[in-house]
Parts: structure tokens; C-alpha cells; sequence
């Protein structure tokens, strides 16, 4: 090779072992590697501590490093595989009487001798021991402690009979008996794991400095939201200003976002919007705090449906993850033995099953490989989705520092930003979830947790970005930063804090614009609580007080130092549950915001992929690019043919996800663009460009290649392959069978 040849050669070799602050992937299998699952992500998280019948746990994990993958643990906090504790095998004593029981004295049960668990002491102190220190023991710097759920409905076993005792100082109460029964049960089960999750944690992070680590600490966890919906109890938000919890993982997925919803008076499913008001409350959580937060998807679901059901809605997930820019670290599928190796339905009403088809693989693999490369926005003001030396903190002095405009403007609006009216958000705390139960308590009744919906889904509904603030986060500077409009209601929630209406009135004096949608009139609102405490007969009395305003203030608009409040005496389930219900509430946000961006649609450009949504109910499609002559130059990301399109008509209920040519960097650079593989080993010199695609056995590899020059020579390391140039956008499409291994493949011109 000669001297010129040598200034023109750029090598690009895959690290075996990423920096954590470089993994950008992962995900969770309980199995040793195996061909037909190593799907190439950065990191892997083997579940589950104990020796199977085939596998040791060391033996499954040294597997995993063998093909040079960061190895990190994951098992269930709140669940799982502890029979020994159960059944006497750690202590000589037998410990049943942990699980969660129902009203009727069943136990919950998640698997065979496997309750879901009131946590003591006790099993910590068991948890610690047989499940924390060995994993650190074999080398593992992050832990992955998942589920942390306290059933709604569970609350009447003796181990929970004694925590309440402890807790609360007085005698247990049966929770079905009044509405204060209830939320006491709920919110002594957040703080059981709230509690279990920080001693776990503070632990593992301790003895992994006693031998040099630095352990990282994670909670894989379902949503506020869904949480709330399916009536589970879990310390969610509070966990983001927690010293030793260094992140999340958000478990949303069809079977979350599935969950029918009230929206116009019809309860049905909405698993895109649903989806993104999941991931935008997880994404609300660390925003101001500064942890690192993966989003999940899954590419089926826990439901036994058909493959065309799993794409579609596949597809639906995917797209409302993609929205949230400043995330860039993903889950990208959990346990890929079932995905690749399941039976599932051919067809809807068939009872025929089959594996995964060849093009639904192919479509995944390109899915998830393009999440390697997916860019953040650097121009998102806080950094919720990376890893932080430093984090956000509560300020103590934050009254005099929470301006919402001057200091804290809208960040700019730019090419590749979400389109809409953006500074719009709905108030959420953890204690949707300590109103949850059953039955109707003191003749509350909340269906479908529409008193949340109603005012979120008329927004999402109009292609409003609407955002998610966290009454936990208040105190966080840069919880307020572009927030230009605050919706918020007591009447599926109540504020933990009263600090948060101390930050709440100083926005509003200063410019905020708050809606309050409550009639303050449900059972919860008289419950022993910081308010009545105070002598308040609703939460809402303490707010108004703080901003001027009478205690029980009436239906109308009312200034406040710079700002405004619009009180609507309507619980915002009245806005979901009626046909064309929330026309007030859409008439109240015009006259506090100014003139919305209306529409049927999300769009987002995060370099060069193009991410859309068209939303149904509504008949109009979204139209991306000009087709015909104007240049507009597509790659189609959800087609396992990765054709090129001049344009792309997304109808109502469909999404897009696209790669557009025009916006690819260095475009005389040969480059795969998009691939059902991942790439290593790539070598790119004047006439010549060669690297190894690995991709799980058993699947097809689809690529999309820009080259400088139509190719002269192509060799593929697979025994057939096909290959289609296309002169006009000087792409190669390769196909061919991938092997794990890698497929070598050398292209000169």
C-alpha cells in the first residue's frame, strides 16, 4: 500500500467492551448466548442469579463476555426465583405469610411457591445476600432491579399487618373500609419499596466499592401512568432524586399501551398515544434529576395475539419512543428466546403458530440496529437521557430562582425539533396511585384513569407535544424550563408535598399560566393528610390561598402577579367520557396559551431519520416529502425491503419511520445506512470498502449502502446473494442470510 493509500485509510474496529457511558443498547435474557439470540447490542443483562439445570449463572454470563458483550444482572425486586426464602431452605423458618393477599385471603402469586413479596427486613437482608453480593462477586458493575409492584388489591396478609403497625404507629385498617383506609394502604406500599430498592441499592453500591467497582444501580419499571391503570402500587418518581439509584429503564410496550382508554365518550385501544404519554411521564422523571433512563420496546407481547398484530403495534411503540430526542440509550427487546424462538398465531382467529417470519425479523433487525445510531438533541436543556457525573438538584432557595421566562425560555425551535405547540404540560404525582382500588370507595370511581386522560388526550389527540411535570420534581430548576401552561387536577391525584404548591404559585406570580380541573368534592379529598392537618377541606384550598385567591375558589379566571389561573369546576373525567366533553377545557387552554398548532399528526427529525405518527379518529393523512421532481429522497425503515421513496403517505393509525438521504452526513463516504446487522471491523479506502455484518442465525440480512461510484466488484462471504444498484441515489442493496459469526463483505469500484 502506498503512501497516498495509507492517508486515505479509515479503520473503524468495534470495541469489544464499551464504556458504560457508551452503551447505548442492551437487553435481558436468562439464557447463555446462543446463535439464533445475539442480536449485537452494546450490553446484555443476564437475569436471574440461580443455577438452572443446563447453566450455572457464571457459566451463562462468561458466555455472553466470550462474544465480547458488557455483561450487567437484572432480576425482579419484587418477585422471582427465592423459593429458598419462602420455604425455609436460607433461615430454618417458613415465610409464606410474605406474599401479598387479597381481601379473601388468596395470595398473589407470580409462579410456582413465587409470591409477589411484602418486603421486610428480612428477605433484604436474604436479597443482599443471595442475590446481590455473588452477581458483584463475578465482576458486574450494573445492576438491573425490576417491578417494583404492590398490588392495589393485596394489603391483608400478616407481614403487611405488622409493616402498617411500624409505619404508622396505630393498629392496621382493612383498606376497603373508607377512602383514607385506602390511601394509607397504597402509600405504605410505595414506601416498602421505595425502602427495599434504596437498601438494596446502597448495599450493592457499597460492597462494590469494598472491591474496587463502581456499581451502577437501575429500576426497570412500568409507568406512572400504566401503573396507576392496572392498580399497581410502586415508588416510580420519588426514585429519580434517590442517591443510590442511577437510573431507569422504561418498560412500556404493547402490553402497557394496549390498555383501552377513555377518549370522545369511546373507550377502546389507543397504543400509539398511550404509548407516548408512557414514555413522556418516564421521561418527565429524570429530566430534571439528571439519571440515565434506556427506553424499552418489545417486538411482541405477554398476550398470546398473531404477528400481524405484534408488527403493527410493534410499530406504534417504537414511533412514540423515537419522540422523545433527549433520550438516546434503549432497551431494545426483552428476551429474545421467545422472540425468535416462540410459536405464535400466523393469522388473527388461527390457531396455526409459527416462528417469527423471515420479514418481520429482518424489519426488527433493521429497527433495532438503527437505534445504535440514533442521535439526541443536544440542544435539550437538560440531559435526563445520558449519565451524568453531576446531577440535577432541588435547589433550596429555588424561590428565588424559578422565572419560567427570561431565565427559562422555550429551547430554540429548530430543523428536527417536534412540531407543535410546545410548553404545555399535565401535573402527575405518585399518588395516582394510592387512589386505586378494586371496587368504588366512598362512591369514587375513576374508569380508566380518565381522570388523567381527559386532560391529556385531547392534546395528544390534536398533535399537542403535551408534556409531563411531576409534583416530586417542583423543586427542580429545570422541571420549569419552556413550560408555558400547567394543567393540573385533585381528582385522581393529591400532593405529597406541600413545597410543591410553594413552587407552583411562584411560577404562576411570575408568568405561568395554570388550568385546575377539579369539582374537590371525592372522598379523597377529607383524608388524614398534610392539608387537613392545616385545617384545608381540599388540597386545591391550600394552592389558591398561596396565590391570593379565595379557598374554594369558583369556576372562572383569576391574575396572579404576572400569571393567571383558570379554575374549571369539572372533573376531568367529565372531559373524556362524554361525547365532544372536553370542548371547555380545549376553549379554557386557547385563552391561557394563545393560538394552538392543531393537527392530526407528530413529526420529529432526529438527524437524518424522520419519525411520524398520523393519528386516527380523523381522516386526513400526513404527506411527507414532495415526491415527483423535487429531489426528496427516502429510505423506509419499516419496509424489510428498505426501498427508496421519493415520498411517504402516512394514513390515519399508521406511522413512519424514515431515513432521508438528503441529510446524511458525509455523503461521498461509503456507509451503511441501514441494515438488518451490525456492522464491525469497517474499512473504507480510495476504490475499496469491506466490513463484517453479525446479525442472530436463522434471519435474513437487508442493507442499504452509499457508495461514491456504481460497484465494479462485490464479494459476500454468505453461499447466495443478491445485490441491486440504484444509480440515481448511488445505493447498493444487499441481501443474504445472516450468521452471527459475521457475513464478510468487500465492495470495490
Amino acid at each position: 500500500m502506498n503512501r497516498k493509500s495509507l492517508l486515505l485509510l479509515l479503520l473503524f474496529v468495534a470495541c469489544p467492551m464499551l464504556p458504560a457511558s457508551a452503551q447505548k443498547t442492551t437487553f435481558q435474557t436468562a439464557g447463555p448466548w446462543k446463535p439464533t439470540t445475539d442480536i449485537r447490542s452494546d450490553a446484555v443483562m443476564v437475569y436471574g442469579v440461580n443455577d438452572n439445570r443446563r447453566h450455572s449463572f457464571a457459566e451463562r454470563v462468561q458466555s455472553w463476555r466470550e462474544h465480547n458483550y458488557t455483561t450487567h444482572f437484572m432480576t425482579g425486586i419484587a418477585w422471582g426465583q427465592y423459593q429458598d426464602y419462602f420455604t425455609g431452605e436460607w433461615d430454618g423458618q417458613w415465610h409464606m405469610d410474605e406474599g401479598q393477599k387479597t381481601q379473601q385471603g388468596d395470595t398473589i402469586m407470580h409462579g410456582h411457591l413465587v409470591p409477589y413479596i411484602v418486603p421486610s427486613r428480612n428477605y433484604l437482608a436474604y436479597f443482599k445476600e443471595k442475590h446481590i453480593r455473588p452477581v458483584i462477586d463475578q465482576g458486574i458493575e450494573a445492576i438491573f432491579l425490576e417491578e417494583p409492584e404492590f398490588w392495589a388489591r393485596a394489603g391483608y396478609s400478616e407481614a403487611f399487618k405488622r409493616e402498617w403497625q411500624e409505619y404508622y404507629g396505630f393498629p392496621w385498617r382493612p383498606q376497603h373500609e373508607s377512602a383514607e383506609n385506602t390511601y394509607l394502604s397504597n402509600k405504605l406500599k410505595y414506601h416498602l419499596y421505595y425502602r427495599a430498592l434504596d437498601e438494596a441499592f446502597t448495599y450493592a453500591k457499597a460492597y462494590g466499592r469494598e472491591k474496587g467497582m463502581d456499581v451502577k444501580c437501575y429500576v426497570p419499571t412500568h409507568s406512572l401512568l400504566n401503573y396507576s391503570q392496572w392498580q399497581i402500587v410502586s415508588p416510580e418518581a420519588s426514585l429519580a432524586s434517590m442517591e443510590s439509584c442511577d437510573g431507569y429503564i422504561a418498560q412500556v410496550w404493547t402490553g402497557t399501551s394496549r390498555e383501552p382508554n377513555y377518549y370522545n365518550g369511546i373507550a377502546r385501544e389507543r397504543v400509539f398515544e398511550t404509548a407516548f404519554l408512557e414514555y413522556g411521564c418516564m421521561e418527565s422523571m429524570t429530566r430534571p434529576t439528571g439519571r440515565k433512563m434506556f427506553f424499552l420496546t418489545d417486538p411482541i407481547e405477554d398476550r398470546a395475539k398473531d404477528w400481524e398484530d405484534y408488527r403493527r403495534n410493534y410499530q406504534a411503540t417504537f414511533t412514540a419512543q423515537l419522540l422523545y430526542p433527549q433520550i438516546d440509550n434503549y432497551e431494545v427487546m426483552p428476551w429474545p428466546d421467545r422472540i425468535y424462538e416462540g410459536l405464535y398465531r400466523v393469522a388473527a382467529g388461527s390457531e396455526e403458530r409459527a416462528h417469527i417470519p423471515r420479514f418481520y425479523s429482518t424489519q426488527m433487525q433493521v429497527m433495532i440496529n438503527a437505534l445504535n445510531e440514533m442521535p439526541s438533541d443536544p440542544l435539550t436543556p437538560s440531559k435526563g437521557g445520558k449519565e451524568q457525573g453531576a446531577r440535577g438538584k432541588r435547589r433550596p432557595n429555588a424561590r428565588a430562582i424559578l422565572l419560567p421566562h427570561a431565565p427559562c425560555p422555550l429551547p430554540p425551535k429548530k430543523e428536527g425539533g417536534l412540531e407543535g405547540s410546545r410548553g404545555i404540560s399535565v401535573a402527575m404525582a405518585n399518588s395516582l396511585m394510592f387512589q386505586r382500588s378494586p371496587r368504588p370507595v366512598e362512591g369514587y370511581d375513576d374508569p380508566q384513569l380518565s381522570n388523567f386522560y381527559g386532560l391529556a388526550l385531547p392534546l395528544v389527540k390534536r398533535g399537542i407535544p403535551v408534556s409531563i411535570t411531576h409534583l416530586e420534581n417542583t423543586g427542580y430548576a429545570d422541571t420549569w424550563t419552556g413550560l408555558k401552561v400547567l394543567l393540573l387536577s385533585y381528582s385522581a391525584m393529591k400532593p405529597l408535598d406541600p413545597q410543591a404548591h410553594e413552587d407552583i404559585a411562584r411560577w404562576v406570580r411570575q408568568g405561568g399560566r395554570l388550568i385546575y380541573c377539579s369539582r374537590d368534592n371525592d372522598a379523597f379529598q377529607n383524608i388524614k393528610e398534610w392539608w387537613t392537618e392545616r385545617g384545608y377541606k381540599a388540597p386545591s384550598e391550600h394552592l389558591f390561598e398561596l396565590m391570593g385567591m379565595e379557598r374554594k375558589a369558583a369556576e372562572g379566571e383569576y391574575r396572579c402577579g404576572k400569571g393567571r389561573v383558570y379554575v374549571l369546576r369539572q372533573d376531568p373525567k367529565e372531559f373524556a367520557m362524554n361525547e365532544g366533553g372536553d370542548s371547555r377545557l380545549m376553549q379554557t387552554l386557547g385563552n391561557a396559551y394563545g393560538k394552538l398548532d392543531v393537527k392530526n399528526s407528530f413529526l420529529l427529525r432526529r438527524g437524518p431519520y424522520v419519525i411520524a405518527s398520523c393519528l386516527d379518529e380523523q381522516t386526513v393523512p400526513l404527506i411527507l416529502g414532495g415526491g415527483g421532481g423535487n429531489g426528496d429522497a427516502f429510505l423506509d425503515l419499516f419496509d424489510p425491503t428498505l426501498p427508496c421513496l421519493p415520498g411517504k403517505t402516512v394514513r390515519p393509525g399508521e406511522q413512519a419511520f424514515l431515513l432521508d438521504l438528503r441529510k446524511v452526513k458525509h455523503k461521498k463516504r461509503p456507509q451503511v445506512l441501514a441494515a438488518a446487522s451490525r456492522q464491525e471491523e469497517e474499512l473504507v479506502e480510495k476504490h475499496r470498502y469491506a466490513f463484517t455484518a453479525k446479525s442472530p442465525a436463522n434471519t435474513d440480512n437487508v442493507m442499504a449502502i452509499l457508495l461514491p461510484h456504481e460497484p465494479k466488484e462485490i464479494t459476500v462471504g454468505a453461499d447466495t446473494y443478491e445485490t441491486q444498484w440504484d444509480g440515481k441515489d448511488r445505493l447498493l442493496h444487499l441481501r443474504f442470510e445472516n450468521k452471527p459469526e459475521g457475513v464478510k463483505v468487500c465492495i470495490r469500484w
